[in-house]
């Protein structure tokens, strides 16, 4: 018969356990001279040690797992010749064969519950590498049993550097919520087992104090103890039940990480019950990246839904109908977004604003209002189910219930957006004109579009501002000049939700990807290297002739959706006359003594997000910053809260020895005349070691800031290894619990980093620090960095943040070099 799911599946038989972990596997050594990892030794003397207190020694069979950067060792039980092991006051020794886990970062020890006497006591844990000599101590001094302190039969400890965690250990708070459906409850020891980029926690019992668990429509919440995990991409659940009455339903599981502050949620939607469904008991879930996503449910967005099995679009039309086989040019298949909470949202027909789409009895019909929970799937689709009738959803037969989203406006005029190469990177354009599709998602891969004609589009780097995306000889990098080799026809994909870019110049030739993420022009021969998932980041407007006021008005023939804000700021003597709407806001800057001719770039933070980055006057620039001027700006933002700081770097000095003297920087509301106040008096220079060309500004109120400018002193150790430092480029941003420094340049090129003693940032104040990113923007493996870790201290209070790295930067993982790392602190002291 079936064997029913338990916890010693997992351990013993290493379940679902990967064989490396994801983003650190295929780690980078580029210098030479350095040892193998592979010389390390896999032979290790194990030491356990049970305390000396009444009833601390166990009946049960004692097991270990080591974790290292190149994967784990499985289970090892500590079994000897001897007799009795693990009793108490006792210390037993073992020799273990671990294969190569690479460098040492955790350790999980546990036992089986079994015998008269399962409880232990552990004292310690102490390892020994047998070949190099190293060791390893692991203080405990706590018990594992189900009836003492937390209920648990196992623990994770980790690997200590001078006194100090390398990973902190992380108590995570699981929610998980048994759908809302007759007998979906269940009474079976339910079991999870939680998968991240450093390891897993192996299998856990869901215990809690509340006496009825998983019951119809509920949220249980438990927590979870274990080393950090880093980013979390998958678990495991299942429960012990074969019974009658033993089945469940689960909705979905959410996972809270304190460190992160970030939440993870994995949809399940599914019975675990061996008489329904597919008859599984146990299920592995992927992460729901819902934030990488809902860009595409905001407010006012127009959508098209694709439906793979029928290769047709959503259309409602006005008799109430539906069915999804309308073709793309359909008017009755466009859909404003109307945004309710978190995923819900209404559906409403573009063409008939009565109606929006709805589910009646399991079907779908068009009604004046229906709120649909929106449901992200692995593959990118989305299931849209009834919020007020939860298992029934939009589907046209039994198979055809996911849909791709397209949201329409994508590559109009001026947008700026990212060209996603997959769910975590993107195309990215360096100083020197080389592309990667490896890039971060983040303001270094931004992309302005400008319109040429129908379809055709060139995309201008926004970091870079005059480098364009282009393809000639043989070539596809960022080096155009917005010529007609910069021209690219947009094809789309409806059944992925890509996008392709065909060379105008070239016919047949697309922007391609090779392994190693650098981009060369390659012919369609049907393989996902040319495809790109493009996210808007700020809309733009449709007709690049048109003004907002025009790209406002209602238009009755079908177009691409209107939103007409715009990242890029102009001067107002350009002459544009619109009428002002509750997103629009001037911004005021006054220059001191000393003007500049300069790229200004500007970013503005509510407690509800942020905007940026926006280009002030690139059009205009001859005419702006000049001494004792002050000039004025209009821009649309988007909804971020409550205004509280800003932040402006020159993003390119045309005078390179030239100075900026700024005294103050206004924002107001143009509706509300709301006016805030950004003091500053303060130099901004590219040349000068002494000044920043970075300022953040907190908003002033009655006379005082809202939020203090603190000083951030980094102090960067560089690791003790051959050719371990760099004069490559060096930036780091800090994350706060309010928002983030930005980027900032650590180390300018041609000067060798080896210890950077006390760089001082200037920031306002970013509440408790989170994590800090770093890039290195590294041409070659000669000019790879070692980074050991990074020490942020906080002036104002004297405390201090330590974020360990000990990795090359840049490193490879899944084949692709990443540049950035992110890394999250050991503690605050």
């Amino acid at each position: 018969g079936r064997e029913p799911f338990k916890p010693s599946n997992y351990e013993s038989l290493g379940y679902s356990r990967p064989a490396r972990l994801l983003g650190i596997a295929n780690r980078v050594y580029p210098k030479a001279n350095l040892k193998s990892e592979s010389e390390n030794s896999k032979k290790w003397k194990v030491s356990v040690l049970t305390s000396d207190m009444p009833s601390a020694g166990t009946s049960s069979k004692v097991y270990i797992i080591l974790y290292g950067d190149h994967g784990s060792s499985g289970p090892i039980f500590l079994d000897g010749e001897k007799g009795k092991l693990f009793q108490r006051g006792s210390e037993d020794v073992f020799t273990v064969h671990t294969g190569n886990i690479g460098r040492l970062y955790k350790i999980r020890i546990g036992h089986t519950n079994a015998g008269s006497c399962p409880a232990w006591h552990c004292e310690e844990v102490q390892l020994l590498n047998l070949f190099s000599g190293e060791q390893f101590s692991f203080p405990a001094n706590r018990w594992l049993a189900w009836d003492q302190a937390d209920g648990e039969i196992s623990m994770e400890l980790p690997v200590l550097h001078q006194g100090q965690p390398v990973l902190p250990v992380t108590v995570y708070e699981v929610h998980v919520t048994t759908g809302d459906l007759w007998n979906a409850g269940t009474e079976a020891d339910v079991y999870i087992s939680i998968y991240g980029e450093k390891g897993d926690t192996g299998s856990r019992l869901l215990r809690s104090q509340k006496p009825k668990k998983f019951l119809k429509g509920q949220t249980d919440i438990f927590l979870v103890e274990a080393v950090h995990l880093g980013h979390l991409y998958k678990i495991v659940i299942g429960h012990n039940g074969l019974g009658s009455g033993n089945g469940w339903y689960l909705d979905k599981v959410v996972i809270k990480d304190p460190v992160t502050d970030l939440d993870y949620t994995f949809l399940c939607h599914r019975w675990l019950d061996n008489g329904q469904d597919d008859g599984n008991i146990a299920r592995g879930l992927t992460v729901t990246d819902w934030a990488a996503e809902k860009w595409k449910f905001q407010k006012g967005n127009t959508l098209q839904l694709y439906n793979r099995l029928t290769h047709g679009f959503i259309c409602l039309y006005p008799d109430s109908s539906v069915d999804a086989l309308g073709d793309k040019k359909n008017k009755y298949g466009l859909f404003n977004v109307i945004v309710k909470k978190g995923n819900i949202s209404i559906f409403r027909s573009h063409q008939i604003p009565h109606l929006a789409l709805a589910l009646v009895n399991g079907y779908a019909t068009g009604k004046s209002c229906c709120e649909l929970c929106i449901h992200l799937q692995p593959n990118g689709c989305a299931i849209l189910e009834s919020a007020r009738n939860p298992g029934h959803t939009v589907m046209f037969n039994l198979q055809g219930k996911e849909f791709v989203v397209h949201v329409k406006g994508v590559f109009h005029h001026g947008a700026i957006i990212l060209l996603n190469t997959n769910r975590c990177q993107a195309l990215t354009l360096r100083s020197d004109g080389v592309c990667s599709g490896a890039g971060q998602q983040q303001q270094e891969s931004y992309w302005r579009v400008h319109k040429t004609g129908s379809g055709v589009c060139m995309f201008e780097s926004v970091r870079n501002p005059g480098m364009y995306l282009k393809i000639k000889d043989g070539q596809c990098n960022g080096t155009g000049t917005g010529d007609e080799y910069c021209h690219f026809k947009i094809e789309k994909n409806w059944e992925a939700g890509s996008v392709s870019l065909e060379s105008v110049r070239n016919k047949g030739i697309y922007v391609g990807l090779l392994p190693d993420g650098q981009t060369k022009p390659v012919i369609n021969i049907g393989e996902s290297n040319i495809f790109f998932y493009p996210q808007v980041i700020k809309f733009g407007w449709e007709n690049p002739t048109e003004t907002p006021a025009e790209t406002n008005q209602e238009k009755k023939d079908f177009r691409e959706s209107e939103r007409p804000p715009r990242k890029e700021m102009r001067n107002p003597q350009v002459g544009e006359c619109s009428l002002p709407s509750s997103d629009d806001w001037k911004v005021s800057v006054l220059t001191g003594s000393a003007g500049a001719r300069a790229n200004v770039t500007l970013w503005i933070y509510g407690d509800g997000g942020a905007d940026g980055p926006i280009t002030l006057g690139k059009e205009n620039r001859k005419q702006l910053f000049l001494p004792r001027q002050e000039d004025e700006f209009q821009v649309k933002l988007k909804s971020i809260g409550n205004i509280y700081k800003i932040r402006i770097e020159l993003s390119e000095l045309l005078n390179k020895q030239s100075e900026w003297n700024i005294q103050r920087v206004t924002l107001q509301h143009v509706m509300s005349k709301k006016t805030l106040n950004f003091p500053a008096n303060t130099w901004l220079s590219k040349s000068d070691d002494d000044r920043d060309f970075v300022c953040e500004l907190p908003l002033v109120e009655a006379g005082k800031p809202i939020y203090p400018i603190i000083l951030y002193r980094v102090y960067v150790y560089t690791g003790d290894l051959e050719q371990a430092d760099t004069d490559s480029p060096v930036y780091l941003c800090i994350y706060g619990k309010r928002g983030d420094s930005g980027q900032r340049l650590l180390q300018k090129s041609g000067i060798p980093v080896k210890f950077l003693r006390g760089k001082v940032m200037k920031a306002v104040s970013l509440g408790k620090l989170q994590k800090v990113l770093l890039r290195c923007e590294a041409n070659s493996k000669s000019q790879y960095w070692y980074c050991d870790k990074v020490i942020v201290r906080e002036d104002e209070n004297n405390s201090e943040y330590v974020f360990n790295c000990e990795r090359w930067l840049p490193f490879m993982s899944g084949g692709v070099i990443h540049s950035e790392m992110e890394l999250y602190p050991q503690g605050k002291f």
